[in-house]
Formats: structure tokens, sequence, C-alpha cells
């Protein structure tokens, strides 16, 4: 099943996919809540039109975002950098979230060094504490697609990483949120990411240093996952950053993602108004 978050005149309602059009779900609790375990297919839910015409917002509310650094070999190596032991963890604010096709705004007296990464993200589903890897995908809720924008003159500037990860709608998911059942192997799926029509990252999720599962155990051990959150599996090859000559987004540039199976962002990029 396919999860959207989608405007309605009434406001903002959870809705699902079937034969291109939007039938709205039952909740437990109002749409901009986390996900969960709180989406059930409504008897005889509403048509809420064709999901092309949809205006779409972020499909989950997560309480935190748990992101992974350095955790695809080709990335690694275009970066100069040494395999990491372990999962390299840290924390995008919940406050970066974007809808699959909001802008990203780029706060000229912060930062002039933003940067793209697709990425993987995971919803969980129950919730995870000291999880082992063989139990840890059963926890899942589902998948999407995540973008970790980060502003690379403030992430290795500041010593850590949080406020240029973190910064207002650094972190565009979307177009929806794909149920488990629906994703065969988390472990062979592909990215791609456009700039302007421009192809600048293509690899698959089977290059990941530590898999889905292993990762969720890891950060489970370390500290509570409940359902909602959303953890982001780091990004392949392909960044602006470490490109020859130097490339960073601009205002006017147009950033697209998919992964195979669960959709594509297409996320305009421009500049803070003050």
């Amino acid at each position: 099943m396919r999860i959207y978050n989608v405007r309605t005149a009434d406001g903002w309602a959870l809705a699902t996919e079937a034969d291109g059009r939007l039938v709205s779900l039952s909740t437990a609790d109002q749409p901009d809540e986390v996900l969960g375990e709180l989406c059930t297919p409504a008897d005889g839910g509403d048509d809420l039109g064709p999901v092309s015409e949809a205006t779409l917002g972020a499909p989950l509310r997560p309480g935190k975002i748990v992101a992974i650094g350095l955790n695809y070999r080709d990335h690694i190596a275009e970066a100069g950098l040494d395999e990491p032991s372990a999962p390299l963890v840290f924390a995008k604010f919940p406050s970066s979230l974007a809808g699959p096709h909001d802008p990203i705004v780029i706060d000229r007296e912060l930062t002039a060094r933003v940067d793209w990464e697709v990425e993987l993200g995971v919803v969980i589903g129950t919730r995870m504490q000291d999880v082992e890897t063989a139990d840890a995908l059963d926890h899942v809720f589902g998948y999407t697609v995540a973008n970790d924008v980060s502003a690379r003159d403030l992430q290795f500037g500041d010593g850590q990483w949080v406020r240029g990860k973190s910064l207002d709608t650094f972190c565009p998911v979307g177009p929806a949120v794909v149920t488990a059942d629906d994703v065969a192997d988390p472990q062979s799926l592909r990215l791609q990411t456009w700039v302007n029509g421009e192809p600048v990252q293509d690899s698959s999720t089977s290059k990941m240093v530590f898999g889905v599962a292993e990762i969720l155990s890891f950060c489970s051990r370390a500290f509570t996952l409940e359902p909602g959150d959303l953890v982001i599996t780091g990004t392949p090859w392909g960044c602006g950053e470490f490109m020859d000559p130097q490339r960073s987004l601009q205002p006017g540039d147009l950033v697209e993602m998919e992964i195979a199976g669960l959709g594509r962002l297409r996320n305009p990029v421009q500049s803070k108004s003050r």
C-alpha cells in the first residue's frame, strides 16, 4: 500500500492509491501525526481525485529523524574517507521536514554550499528497543524517498553535523510511504538523482556498508525507536561537494530523486526572502 498526505478542501488527509486515484484512509489520530500503526484502509473511502493532480505534503510527521553517514562504499571512495567500523549516527531535526514538491529554501546569510543526498527512508512501525538484526525488519512500517539536504560549509565548519543538516526544508520526503509488504528487498533498490535534468547520482542500496536491518538493530541498542520515527540510511556517490569542479545547489535549480518502486521527489530551490 502507498500512503500519501493530500491537501483537500477540508485540510490534509491521508490517502492510498487505487488505479491512479487517491482514496481516503481512516486514522486513529490527525493526519499530520505519526503513521505507525494508525493507518488502515477505510471502508468505502472517499475518492480524492487523481494522484497526478494532487497537492502532496510530507507523508509522515516523525518524532525524530535518525540519519546515517558514510554508508555507501562508492560515496566513501569519492569523499576520500575511511569506511566506518560501525554505523555513523547523527540527527536531523523534524522541523527540517518538507514535502515531495516543496521548495528547498537556501538562506544565503547562513550557507553557500548546499548539497543533495538521495537516501532510502525507513519508517518505524512498532517500538524498537534492543532488537536483534534478524528481527529488525519486522518492525518496519514502510519506506520512502528522502533528500538529506546538507549545508556543507556548516556541516564541516561546525565540527558536528546537526545544524548543517537541519535547516528548515532540508529534509524533503515522499511522495508516499510504501508499506513494507510491497518492498520485497530493501537492499536491492536503485537510487537516482537529477539536478536540472542532469543525472548526478545512480546507485543501489546493495552498496550500503550497513544494511537496513543492521542499522535499525544498532540504533535500537542505543535509543528506543518509536512508531513513526524516520531513519534515513545514507547516500551513494554523486554529491556536488565532491565533484571537480565542486557544485552546489543554486536558486532556480530543480532537484529530482527517485528510488525504484517508491516514487520521485521534485523540489525546486529558492532563496529565503527577508
